[in-house]
């Protein structure tokens, strides 16, 4: 008796005619649409609908208007990535400090302006009294008010260095050394001179000596470390 058309010795799927699929319950020969329950033959498309090979769900499609996620700082010379040290958080909080007592200093002056006024008159030398008498009554007063004026513009000026100093600009930490040793040496120079009330020399004493922990504090390696980071990480767009 002959064989049955489409079997083979065994029972497997024989020589079919073309554009017929493979019978159920074998895979599916190349090039023929994918049975029910099996994978794509190797070289055909997959159909729509179906999972992929391996019985996985396709990876969702990325999220729109997203992009990836900054990696972190990588390869050769990424330095380690260095947090604000407490040398650069004490220092600048010195000299803030430093800042608020000024602010205090200014606001005293400017309440007891006529005390401040006579007691500086009363420091004068004879020589010094006529002098200021020929510029006029009102040329002490002109510059007691110039003083203040320009002692406030002063300190919010060094607020502002102090702020980009906190950001980790080296070059608003250099300034803020410059006036710090400049305050430094004009107190050590003047202190115990002043003809300012006794209050406004005990300000500008604590006052010399933050100036002097600011300096001290700004120098240290771990400020010196983090400013070079900052910088690192400006020039590379992570500023």
């Amino acid at each position: 008796m002959t064989e049955g058309h489409g079997s083979g010795a065994h029972g497997e799927p024989g020589n079919q005619p073309p554009g017929y699929p493979p019978a159920q319950g074998y895979p599916p020969a190349q090039g023929y649409p994918p049975a029910p329950g099996y994978p794509p033959a190797p070289g055909y498309p997959q159909q729509p609908g179906q999972p992929p090979a391996g019985g996985w769900p396709p990876a969702p499609p990325p999220y729109p208007g997203y992009g990836p996620a900054p990696s972190a700082p990588q390869g050769y010379g990424a330095p380690p990535h260095l947090e604000r040290p407490t040398a650069v958080r004490a220092g600048l909080g010195a000299y803030i400090a430093g800042l608020i007592l000024g602010v205090i200093a200014l606001v005293y002056e400017a309440f007891n302006f006529s005390a401040i006024l006579d007691a500086t008159t009363a420091q004068l030398t004879q020589q010094q009294s006529q002098a200021v008498n020929q510029l006029g009554p009102d040329f002490e007063h002109t510059v007691l008010t110039i003083t203040l004026v320009v002692g406030f513009v002063i300190l919010a000026v060094e607020a502002l260095f102090v702020w980009f100093a906190w950001q980790g600009r080296n070059w608003a930490r250099i300034v803020l050394w410059v006036l710090a040793g400049l305050s430094v040496v004009a107190g050590a120079t003047g202190l115990g001179r002043s003809a300012l009330p006794g209050f406004i020399q005990g300000l500008s004493i604590c006052q010399w000596v933050l100036d002097l922990a600011a300096i001290v504090l700004l120098l240290q390696k771990p400020a010196n470390e983090w400013y070079r980071y900052r910088k690192w990480q400006r020039a590379n767009g992570q500023g």
